[in-house]
């Protein structure tokens, strides 16, 4: 009997000390939580490359490109998250946005272009005088020159001549100073040579004020541009009229795209369009209509139609692919650019930018749409500003976060 309630006593010790261990575990597992759940409120990412995550700065595994430092705040709720970007990090994710607005929606009939350059814009400094180039100043094409700055120096017979014709009517005016002889008249006809020969304002005056020739004549351009082709090298001669140097003005450019010939008489010059551009994230600009070529080609059956687009900050280049929306009917209602629309299985999605500068998702019912534009039912209102590229990489860095 005793034996009995030894061996109930030990069972009864051990159930207490199991229970005893089972309620320790689960308080320190209760206190470890919080610190499990706690996430790092910033990761390093690479524009290029969003699905790259690192806890660190360096560079990206893949491109090189170097990694982005993403601040992210909020309870963790997908519908109040907010992603906080520094303006270098907006700008090295690529990440631009516009206001919604109204555009139009309806039928638009997409064509695809290449960018070339404005003839319109193109320029070509020649030789005003046949001589030998001394040197060259511009060298390489895709070089900018503006007026004023140098591009050769020629020596030149025919220029020598005039610039000691020059010296000599002025010397004979203050020496002579004959009342039967129009000393101004000689000065102004061989001024006036050396000026289309080449020579500007105040190379002539500095050629009067040291009465000195020079072996060689230096040339400055008239033209701003930017160099498309050089034409002649160092110790080259050339003859009067021969090209040196051709420009291209690249702010302004040129989308050519074809139409069938049953097509091009709905469209009219100066009329306005979309124009985007894959090699940019799809950026949407506007073009105008510059010209419709009247005459069908005889082997295609189409004709050239020809869009003009602004290019002030540089980033468009002849020989990219375009993408030109052309209306076929309008039908004006709130919309955002197609680039804005994040698809997936739980509908559609774009990326807002808030007040703070922060930017935060949010869910939309999308309308009718076109190449360029899609209405927008619900879910965002006209004013507000929606993220119309790297709103991709936004969405990787909320996914990351949140999960899928």
């Amino acid at each position: 009997m005793n034996n009995i309630k030894r061996i109930n006593l030990k069972r009864i010790c051990a159930l207490l000390i199991i229970v005893l261990s089972v309620s320790i575990f689960n308080s320190c597992k209760q206190k470890a939580e919080p610190a499990a759940k706690a996430k790092s409120k910033f990761y390093y990412t690479c524009s290029m490359h969003p699905q790259i995550h690192e806890d660190h700065p360096g560079n990206c595994p893949i491109c090189g490109m170097k990694l982005i430092k993403v601040e992210l705040t909020g309870s963790g709720n997908s519908a109040t998250e907010k992603i906080t970007l520094t303006a270098s990090q907006i700008q090295l994710a690529g990440i631009t946005v516009d206001t919604v607005r109204e555009e139009n929606t309806g039928g638009e009939k997409l064509l695809t272009g290449t960018v070339a350059t404005d003839e319109s814009k193109a320029e070509e400094i020649s030789a005003r005088v046949a001589g030998r180039i001394q040197r060259l100043f511009v060298r390489s094409v895709g070089e900018k020159i503006t007026i004023g700055q140098a591009v050769y120096s020629i020596y030149s017979e025919d220029l020598l001549s005039a610039e000691k014709e020059y010296l000599l009517a002025r010397q004979q005016q203050k020496v002579l100073n004959n009342p039967d002889v129009d000393y101004e008249a000689m000065i102004k006809t061989v001024e006036h040579k050396l000026l289309l020969w080449g020579l500007n304002s105040a190379q002539i005056r500095n050629l009067s004020s040291l009465s000195k020739t020079s072996a060689t004549v230096t040339i400055y351009s008239k033209v701003n541009g930017t160099v498309s082709d050089i034409a002649i090298h160092e110790g080259d001669y050339v003859t009067e009229g021969m090209a040196i140097l051709k420009t291209q003005g690249l702010n302004s450019l040129w989308i050519e795209a074809q139409l069938y010939a049953g097509e091009s008489g709905n469209y009219k010059e100066n009329d306005m369009v979309n124009v985007s551009f894959p090699d940019l994230n799809g950026q949407v600009i506007k073009g105008k209509v510059g010209f419709l070529n009247p005459e069908i080609s005889d082997d295609s059956k189409v004709a050239l139609i020809r869009i003009v687009v602004p290019n002030t900050q540089g980033l468009i280049r002849p020989g990219m692919l375009a993408y030109v929306s052309i209306d076929n009917g309008r039908q004006n209602a709130v919309a955002v650019p197609t680039s804005s629309i994040l698809a997936g299985g739980k509908g559609n999605k774009v990326w807002i930018k808030n007040s703070d500068g922060s930017f935060s998702g949010r869910k939309v019912s999308t309308g009718a749409g076109n190449g360029g534009y899609v209405q927008v039912v619900s879910g965002i209102s006209p004013g507000e500003m929606v993220v119309t590229s790297g709103a991709y990489l936004l969405e990787s860095e909320s996914i990351f976060k949140n999960g899928g």
